[in-house]
C-alpha cells in the first residue's frame, strides 16, 4: 500500500481510513467480530482509526484491538456531540487507549 503524509506532520498513513462508528455493540455487533474487523483491516495495511466517545462503546473496542499495535496506527477521536450533565466525557482506560 502506498502511504501519504498527513499534512506537514511527517506521518504516513494510508489511503484509506477505517471508520469505527458502526463498531459498536450498540448497533447489534458482537465485540469480537468487530476486534477482528479491526485486526484484519490494519493487516490490511490500514494504520488510521476513525472513532468518537459518541459512537457508543466503539473506543473501547477499538482499544481491545489495537493492544500490542497502538504504536503502528494512528488514532482519531472526536468530542463535542450531544451529551448530558449526567454522563461526563471519559477519560480511556489504563492499558487501552
Amino acid at each position: 500500500m502506498q502511504y501519504r503524509t498527513l499534512g506537514g506532520t511527517g506521518i504516513k498513513v494510508a489511503p484509506y481510513a477505517l471508520g469505527a462508528m458502526m463498531i459498536a455493540t450498540r448497533q447489534g455487533n458482537e465485540a469480537g467480530d468487530s476486534i477482528r474487523i479491526i485486526q484484519k483491516a490494519l493487516d490490511s495495511g490500514i494504520n488510521l482509526v476513525d472513532t468518537a466517545d459518541a459512537y457508543g462503546d466503539s473506543e473501547d473496542i477499538v482499544g481491545r484491538a489495537l493492544q500490542g499495535r497502538r504504536d503502528s496506527v494512528v488514532l482519531a477521536t472526536k468530542v463535542g456531540g450531544p451529551w448530558e450533565k449526567t454522563r461526563p466525557i471519559r477519560a480511556p482506560r489504563a492499558g487501552g487507549l
